[in-house]
């Protein structure tokens, strides 16, 4: 059912996550001032003379994010008409446009005017939750088919806490993270998880205080993460969803952790630093389903669902008993 809309998802999820990606390349290698003070020209050109590196970046970037816009446009509109009767798509389409289009606001207000650093950090998170948007839109264009059913799951309240809790914190972790590549604090810390030689001491200026604040909220989020994958594997085994859900994002996570680490040893390897944003843009994404999950979920506790499976295979004994 749907299959070209389904393929059409798919590509515009993954256009997004190049959004994504071409945002934190942009950063890393210094080329949000690639094409000048000039915007959407390049050098106040529409086809640049003096060809760069850093003018070949941010060029490349601000074309995909304009495909993007059409893209995400024509998906809201397109899942809006098939699948609109699900409560969350309206929402969702909004979302993906809207954060997408503030997205490009606040990319070419950077480049017009010089903007605050703690202002420019914003770009990312921005871009985050339009891509989550578009790729819950995309999840739900596939719940069509039914090939599972979600409304059947049971949260509990002390799970639906900690799903709320860890992806609020989880883009607070994002917020610090973008700050610590703008004021290009990546490297200001050559040790790691220490700041220095490996022992504890106290960060001795903002950027230390950045990078070390950003790392102290990446292990709360490990932690926090890993706890509640021991809860799922302990109280939702047959909630395959949940279950799994937490295994990935467990894993996911260390990757993340990983990663970070390994852009430090490596001095700033490119690579890892583009893997870095990936992690978390998958993270935050996953963050974002089990969000939508606990808005369909039975308000019961798994306890009391629980309780009340165990009662009716007894009243059903009975009944064959007597």
């Amino acid at each position: 059912m749907h299959r070209k809309l389904k393929w059409f998802s798919v590509i515009t999820t993954i256009i997004m996550l190049a959004v994504l990606l071409g945002g934190a390349l942009v950063t890393k290698t210094d080329s949000g001032l690639g094409c000048g003070r000039s915007w959407p020209l390049c050098n106040g050109e529409w086809f640049p003379k003096e060809i760069s590196t850093e003018l070949i970046i941010e060029l490349a970037h601000r074309l995909v994010s304009g495909s993007a816009a059409i893209f995400v446009l024509t998906l809201a509109i397109w899942s809006w008409k098939v699948i609109g009767h699900k409560k969350e798509t309206k929402t969702l389409a909004i979302l993906s446009i809207s954060f997408l289009m503030l997205q490009a606001l606040i990319g070419a207000a950077a480049v017009l005017w010089p903007q605050s650093k703690f202002v420019l950090a914003l770009h990312f998170g921005i871009s985050l939750i339009s891509f989550a948007a578009v790729f819950l839109l995309t999840l739900l264009i596939f719940e069509v088919d039914k090939k599972f059913d979600t409304n059947k799951l049971v949260i509990d309240k002390r799970m639906k806490k900690h799903i709320i809790g860890v992806t609020i914190y989880s883009y607070a972790v994002v917020y610090t993270g973008a700050l610590v590549r703008h004021t290009e604090a990546s490297l200001v810390c050559r040790d790691w998880p220490m700041c220095t030689n490996g022992s504890f001491t106290l960060p001795n200026n903002m950027y230390e205080w950045i990078q070390m604040g950003h790392r102290f909220a990446a292990g709360i989020i490990f932690l926090w993460i890993g706890y509640i994958m021991i809860i799922s594997m302990k109280h939702y085994k047959h909630q395959l969803v949940m279950y799994w859900g937490w295994i990935f994002a467990f894993i996911i996570v260390t990757l993340q952790v990983a990663a970070g680490a390994i852009v430090v040893m490596t001095k700033l390897n490119i690579y890892f630093a583009l893997a870095h944003a990936l992690f978390i843009s998958f993270l935050f994404g996953l963050l974002s389903y089990f969000i939508m999950l606990i808005t369909r979920n039975n308000p019961k506790p798994v306890e009391e669902a629980l309780e009340n499976s165990t009662n009716s295979s007894v009243k059903s004994s009975e009944a064959i008993i007597h």
